[in-house]
């Protein structure tokens, strides 16, 4: 059967791409070292699931409101008012299927063929192919590691036409790590008070596992003049190790809301009742487990990063926040593998690792990131250990002429 020109339009994401190869080849029983997974490697707290499972003891299996249950919502919203002082109204509030969904949906609600949404890259994949999926034009800015990885004021302006309908700013981000101080945000802020058509998503969904000190700031508080152009996208997955739980929300204009409310009535109906009261007892409930994993999370940082700096031809930069490293090794691209092929691209110095070490990483151009690899840290210090290893003895197999 013919599939529709939105479907042809984007590819698979190399993310689940390389997740697949991984489990293919570890079902042929090789021993892979796995850096690919962007999901926490902690179990959901024990509050969180036993607050599931009184939701289904007590006959919570129901269908509910399709923005979310009311007790669901109400969390949101303290969540965001605890965290950001940020007040929104139940009508502001929409819950999905992760957060993937709700912003999937919010620009399903808003594109038309033609109108332009500015992605910075590095970006998480999923945001060019899903701008394409629904009839817009990814605008990638490219944001070079000099700069942190960040949009710039003049970057930003420099991409901005009478077409542009949204920026999509993911802080802290996937895959550097990078994150917006309150003053960058706010010289964003500047040049989009100006774009009065302009309207910003922001992904927020790494903001606790943050390692600087004082809460990571949100553009929505640190701008109040743009508080009817923000969207604000987060989700319980990557904090409350919540993945397979599938719970996202948006917090912003309520007419956006109204809109994906709509669409997602047509869609999925509902999120599952049972995460509703999974998520809402994690949001509510005590937050000892995003302290402690975050915690881990700077621990593990910090060795890999120790590991990585004694590469000779690899470099990376700190991340403030996440549980990735975006890797630079652009010296090693041009080199030759010890069986004569020439390593020339980000691509293929991955599949190099993956051959000659079963090192599983992510080619960064996958990212908008050519010249780079990206790794996660959300596994055990012992398999941060060993993967850097064998990282350190991929490289030195990489030969500067092609082997005689």
């Amino acid at each position: 059967m013919d599939t529709a020109a939105r479907v042809r339009r984007i590819k698979p994401s190399p993310s689940t791409a390389a997740a697949q190869r991984v489990r293919e080849l570890k079902g042929q029983g090789i021993a892979i070292s796995d850096l690919t997974v962007g999901e926490p490697d902690f179990d959901t707290p024990d509050h969180v699931k036993a607050a599931a499972i009184r939701a289904i003891e007590s006959g919570d299996t129901k269908y509910t409101p399709v923005n979310g249950t009311p007790a669901l919502r109400k969390a949101i919203r303290d969540r965001l008012r605890r965290r950001h002082g940020l007040e929104y109204t139940d009508a502001q509030i929409t819950v999905g299927g992760g957060a993937k969904q709700v912003i999937y949906l919010a620009l399903t609600a808003t594109l038309d063929e033609g109108d332009e949404v500015i992605v910075p890259a590095p970006y998480w994949v999923s945001y060019p192919d899903m701008v394409r999926a629904n009839d817009g034009t990814p605008v990638i800015v490219d944001c070079p590691e000099t700069d942190a990885f960040k949009l710039t004021p003049a970057r930003l302006r420099a991409a901005l036409t009478p077409h542009t309908r949204w920026l999509i700013l993911n802080t802290p981000g996937n895959p550097t790590g990078s994150a917006y101080t309150l003053a960058e945000l706010r010289a964003l802020a500047e040049v989009l008070l100006d774009h009065p058509r302009v309207c910003v998503l922001t992904d927020e969904i790494y903001d606790e596992i943050w390692y600087d000190p004082g809460a990571h700031p949100s553009l929505a508080a640190a701008e109040p003049r743009l508080a009817d152009r923000v969207f604000v996208t987060n989700g319980v997955s990557k904090t409350y190790a919540m993945t397979g739980w599938r719970i996202g929300y948006g917090a912003g204009p309520a007419d956006l809301v109204a809109a994906i409310n709509t669409l997602q009535s047509q869609t999925s109906s509902c999120p599952s009742s049972i995460s509703q009261a999974a998520a809402a007892a994690a949001l509510d409930g005590p937050q000892d487990f995003v302290h402690a994993t975050v915690e881990t999370y700077r621990t593990r940082r910090d060795t890999t990063l120790e590991l990585l700096g004694q590469i000779p031809g690899l470099t990376c930069t700190t991340p403030s926040g996440g549980f990735y490293l975006l890797v630079n090794c652009q010296a090693h691209l041009g080199h030759h593998t010890p069986d004569g092929r020439r390593v020339d691209t980000d691509e293929e110095f991955a599949r190099h690792l993956l051959e000659h070490q079963q090192v599983a990483v992510i080619h960064g151009s996958a990212y908008g990131a050519p010249g780079y690899f990206r790794i996660s840290f959300a596994t055990s210090t012992q398999a941060l250990t060993e993967a850097c290893a064998r990282i350190a003895k991929a490289c030195e197999a990489l030969l500067p002429e092609r082997p005689s």
